[in-house]
């Protein structure tokens, strides 16, 4: 129980630390990248407390509204890797044409098969002409 404490610590210094280095420029406030490593060494709870609180831009948060509120729906289909309504119906569809297209594919190489098989005799379509 008496490691509990410093072990947050340590945690908590480590975690801040590792989020310094792969934070991007752009979300670095107040200082230097360097000088905010040399801050948590230094002063590991404080440090890392203040860089949470202070040295760390998390970005605009983005309201969506309620949940069954439109504009939600219309955001989280509008980005490339969400699934939007529908999408699994799409992909079914696409999936039957496909098999429609094979399906007509095998059934004209059967016929062209049937065809070259008899060489010597017309095919109904010639014999009509």
């Amino acid at each position: 129980m008496s490691l509990l404490l410093p072990g947050l610590g340590l945690l908590l210094m480590v975690g801040a630390l590792i989020d310094i280095i792969r934070a991007e420029s752009w979300a670095i406030r107040h200082l230097d990248k360097s000088i905010w490593i040399i801050i948590v060494i230094l002063l590991p709870l404080i440090g890392s407390v203040l860089w949470f609180a202070i040295g760390r831009d998390y970005g605009q948060s983005i309201h969506l509204g309620s949940f069954g509120d439109p504009r939600r729906r219309k955001a989280s289909t509008s980005g490339e890797g969400n699934v939007g309504e529908g999408t699994t119906e799409r992909e079914l569809a696409a999936l039957e044409r496909e098999i429609e297209r094979h399906e007509q594919d095998d059934r004209i190489r059967r016929l062209e098969a049937k065809l070259s098989a008899r060489p010597g005799e017309i095919a109904p379509e010639d014999s009509k002409k």
